[in-house]
Order: C-alpha cells, then sequence, then structure tokens
C-alpha cells in the first residue's frame, strides 16, 4: 500500500512541479496578506497614532514585538487552508477524466488512492507554508525571531504547520473523493472556509474575541497550530508551562487529523467502489 501510495502523491507532485505557475500565485498571496492586511489592519498603527502604548499591544499579542510576527503563523494556517480547497479539487478533476475510474478497477487498494491525495497536499502545503515564512522574513517590518532561533526552533514551527496540513489535507481529500462535481466539491469547501478561517486566531489574539465565541476559537485547529508555532517563534527556548502548552496544541491537531483520517478513509472505501 506505501509504494502505491508514493507512486500516485508522485504522479500529482511531478506535474506540480513541472508548473511554475504553481509557486508564483503562493508567493503573490503571501506577500498581499502580510504586506496589505499585515500593515492595513496592524493595531499598532492605531496604539501609535492615538499615543497607546505598544506594550499593552506587545502583552495582548503574547510578546510578539510587531503584529506581522503575530500575524505570520496565522496567516500560514490561513493559505494552507485556502490551498487545500484547490488542491483538493483534483480528484474531481480525476474523476471528470476518467482518471480515477481507471484507479479503481485497478489492483490497488482504495485506502492508497485517497492517502496519494492526502500526502501530495501535505508536500504542496509544506512548500506553500515555507514560501510565506521566507517572505514574512523579508517584507518591510516582517517577522521577527526570538533571539537564539535556531533549527531546533524551526522544526518545533514547521511541525505544527505540518500537523495543521495533515488535518486539512484529511479532510479535503475526503470530501473531494465524495464530490461528483466540481459544483458541488465547492459548494461545500466555501461553506466549511469562512467559518473556520475567521473563528480563530489567525488574525486577532483570542482576547479580542466575545466570551460566547472564545471556545469556538481556540478549538479551531488554526488555532491550535498558530499559537503553537507563535510560541516558537517569540519566545525561542520554551519553558516547562511553554512546552506543555505547545505539546497540547499539537495533541488536539492530532486528534483532528485522526478523526478526519477515519472520515477519509470511509469516504474512500464507499466512493472508490468499482461501478
Amino acid at each position: 500500500m506505501i509504494s502505491d501510495t508514493i507512486a500516485l502523491s508522485g504522479r500529482s507532485l511531478k506535474k506540480w512541479i513541472r508548473n511554475p505557475f504553481s509557486i508564483i500565485p503562493i508567493a503573490i498571496q503571501a506577500l498581499v496578506w502580510l504586506l496589505l492586511f499585515g500593515n492595513s489592519f496592524n493595531p499598532g498603527s492605531a496604539l501609535s497614532s492615538s499615543g497607546g502604548s505598544l506594550g499593552i499591544l506587545k502583552e495582548a499579542f503574547g510578546g510578539a514585538t510587531n503584529y506581522i510576527t503575530f500575524l505570520t503563523p496565522g496567516i500560514i494556517g490561513m493559505l494552507a487552508l485556502t490551498g487545500m480547497t484547490f488542491l483538493g479539487v483534483d480528484f474531481v478533476i480525476d474523476r471528470l477524466n476518467g482518471y480515477l475510474d481507471m484507479l479503481k478497477t485497478s489492483p490497488i487498494p482504495r485506502a492508497s488512492i485517497y492517502f496519494g491525495g492526502v500526502l501530495q497536499n501535505i508536500v504542496k502545503a509544506m512548500a506553500a507554508a515555507g514560501i510565506t515564512f521566507v517572505v514574512a522574513l523579508v517584507v518591510p517590518n516582517g517577522l521577527r525571531l526570538s533571539s537564539g532561533f535556531g533549527i531546533t526552533n524551526l522544526l518545533g514551527v514547521f511541525f505544527a504547520v505540518a500537523m495543521l496540513t495533515t488535518v486539512f489535507s484529511t479532510l479535503f481529500t475526503g470530501i473531494s473523493v465524495a464530490a461528483k462535481s466540481t459544483d458541488s466539491f465547492f459548494a461545500v469547501v466555501n461553506f466549511l472556509f469562512f467559518p473556520v478561517a475567521f473563528t480563530s486566531t489567525a488574525l486577532f489574539p483570542l482576547s479580542f474575541f466575545p466570551g460566547w465565541l472564545k471556545p469556538v476559537a481556540r478549538a479551531n485547529p488554526i488555532s491550535l497550530a498558530s499559537e503553537a508555532a507563535r510560541l516558537v517563534i517569540v519566545n525561542g527556548t520554551l519553558s516547562a508551562a511553554q512546552l506543555s502548552s505547545y505539546l497540547g496544541d499539537i495533541l488536539g491537531l492530532l486528534v483532528y487529523a485522526i478523526v478526519f483520517t477515519a472520515m477519509g478513509i470511509f469516504l474512500a472505501r464507499n466512493s472508490l467502489k468499482a461501478d
């Protein structure tokens, strides 16, 4: 099953790598979000113009020295969600082109078809995350890493991102397997996008949310990944309490990934039966 999964994901990744226009939009999206949103909606600008204290902002944003430092993990999460809504449509297109029908009649496990889609989407989303991270470092007044930030810290940030992309990939690949047309696929993902994106702490801290919405925002997978990555970016070496919080967020993402993987396998087995 593993070799089948790698072969199927490799087919899609080769097509993706050979098309340079699949990479350029990622950098443009990251630039737009970080430059435009990061400056237009920067609370620090309002505090400065009104004579407020930037120390208040720093405290509210978990110690981040500027808004883009706070924003970067959230934008990575938002782009992962946005990317999955488009990457997942590959299955729908393969169904319309007849390629999926060929796979359904071939002697390979149905789970391999599903996991092949999951794997290639994770790789693409991680590439997008890396590009976004680099863009955040080079934009004006951009991402500021903690002193002593090293390779271990970088791995900690991207492990949280990898868990989030796994959550979204298992979810949206399952939806795309079950979808019969592009219209039905985009109807479902558009319904999911805004509630998931804007009930998270991607753009603003949890303290900005009304009390009734805080539990929802805290449990949001984008919030879990964003908070975990921010802890490492802002603090570098984590204290015992911070490490406990980081691992708690990772555990929450793992639970989401397990649940959505089980759902995806169920959808694959029922939707990929040979006619």
